[in-house]
Parts: C-alpha cells; structure tokens; sequence
C-alpha cells in the first residue's frame, strides 16, 4: 500500500476499464456481485463454475471478481485437477472482523460520552 492510499490495479477483460485496490477488503466487498461471490463461499468451498451458476454473471466475470477478493486477501485457492477451488482465507476474514469491532468500540464510546454529557447537564 503506497503512503497516498492503495495501489490501483485494473480488472477489464473486454470490458469497460475498471480500477480495483489492492489490500482493501471493503472496496473489494463494495461491489455486490464481490459480495454475493463471497457469501457463497462462506457456506463452502465452490469452483468457479459453480459460482457462475449460481450468479447472473458469465465465468470470466466470476473470475476477475475472484481475482479482485484474492488480491484484498478475502479468498485463497487450491488446484483440484483442471479446476481451482475457492475459499474464504480466514486471515482476511479477520481484517473485516478487527475493523468492525474497532468500528463498534468507537461508537459505544461516543455514545457513552453522549449520555453522560447529557446526565450531567440534567443533574
């Protein structure tokens, strides 16, 4: 990640040019079919075929989408005979987590320091 933000990285495959970031798990969950691909793969593992059929996106589709998850770090892959296998990577399953806890802790203590303002004022 350079000091100004993430790196850009392009996704297009005869489609209009499309800038993903790398290492940034919630721009790559921002777009849901990212979103839907990823909810499929916390129920299990699945091929990007099995994806596809699920989806209403082609399979080249599901693949840069897959591509943009692994790069933020929110899925990894395993060869199965021609085919790769998909899964969430519970390490970056961890980044979502710890930010949405820090996110929560912030906004208890504002709240907090809310009500007591206003227990204060009212006493």
């Amino acid at each position: 990640m350079s000091p100004t933000g993430p790196e850009p990285t392009s996704v297009s495959v005869n489609l209009r040019f499309v800038i993903a970031y790398r290492d940034d798990v919630w721009t790559a969950l921002g777009d849901p079919t990212r979103k839907a691909i990823f909810e499929l793969l916390l129920e299990r593992p699945r091929a990007v075929v099995e994806l596809a059929g699920e989806l209403p996106v082609s399979r080249p589709a599901v693949s840069q989408h897959l591509r943009v998850l692994k790069d933020a770090g929110l899925v990894t892959d395993r060869p199965d005979g021609t085919r790769r296998i998909y899964r969430v990577e519970p390490d970056g399953l961890a980044v979502l987590r710890a930010d949405l806890e820090r996110y929560w802790g912030q906004a208890l203590a504002a709240y907090k320091a809310v009500v007591e303002r206003a227990t204060e004022v009212n006493e």
